[in-house]
């Protein structure tokens, strides 16, 4: 129970910035913290649900969205956003070494530039088209699933770098990490179906089958695996996928 604690620790100090008591973590508990991403997301998807809430009753839904985006922003520190960037500034490159050496630049190019202003401004947008009830469930949601699509990623892919944020994790994960990743990301969808309906959970994840597919195809192509910005972008693309798969059905 003690190394489960610390491997949640781990996830939720990888994937926030929202500090946690200081306490003795071990390569091992970072490499089993993926099985902790699906349930961090849910909670940063919480975060945000929580400014949804704040901007919806201070002047409506597009207000809602704009902090929730916010809100989850700052909670993630836009670890994340960040890797979007990195791998559409990295996709104009025309080797895989030289790929990896782009995404690893700090500057934000033109193509990341872009790609931030596109999807961030896509979540606002299909976000504020839902109604109040159902975008503050598909906020964690959304933050969960999309977190378990990037496990996937780690789940069947390679690592394409030999040293990086993904690194603890370059050797794929265990099945028990797995299933409990799964297990959280089932149980979100069924109490999603509990309170809207089945055919909703449906259209959740093809949006987010959709977005996981696509943003593979960008990179897998060149580099035969994954980095951590990879990780990131499929998170983003991922998350984006089911907002709009959701604002599309209703």
């Amino acid at each position: 129970m003690k190394n489960i604690f610390k491997s949640f620790c781990a996830s939720w100090i990888f994937l926030t910035r929202i500090p946690l008591p200081t306490m003795d973590l071990s390569e091992e508990n970072f490499a089993q913290a993926p099985a902790f991403y699906p349930l961090v997301g849910l909670l940063i998807g919480g975060i945000g649900a929580v400014g949804y809430a704040i901007g919806h009753m201070i002047e409506g839904p597009a207000i809602g969205a704009l902090i929730a985006l916010g809100a989850t922003l700052m909670a993630t520190g836009a670890f994340h956003e960040d890797g979007l960037a990195d791998l559409f500034d990295g996709l104009g490159a025309q080797t895989k070494e030289r790929m990896l050496e782009v995404m690893r630049d700090s500057r934000l190019g033109t193509f990341g530039a872009v790609s931030l202003f596109v999807v961030l401004g896509l979540k606002i947008v299909s976000l504020s088209a839902l109604a109040p009830l159902v975008a503050l469930a598909a906020l964690p949601l959304a933050q969960g699933l999309s977190r378990m699509s990037a496990v996937l990623v780690i789940a069947t892919s390679t690592y394409s770098r030999s040293e990086g944020t993904a690194k603890p994790v370059a050797k794929g994960i265990s099945r028990s990490a797995l299933l409990i990743g799964s297990f959280t990301s089932i149980a979100s969808l069924a109490a999603f179906g509990f309170w809207f309906s089945a055919e909703l959970v449906l259209v959740s994840l093809a949006g987010l089958g959709v977005g996981h597919v696509l943003t593979r195809l960008l990179f897998e192509r060149k580099l035969g695996g994954y980095t951590g910005d990879c990780l990131g972008a499929v998170q983003q693309v991922s998350e984006l996928g089911i907002y709009l798969a959701i604002a599309a059905w209703l």
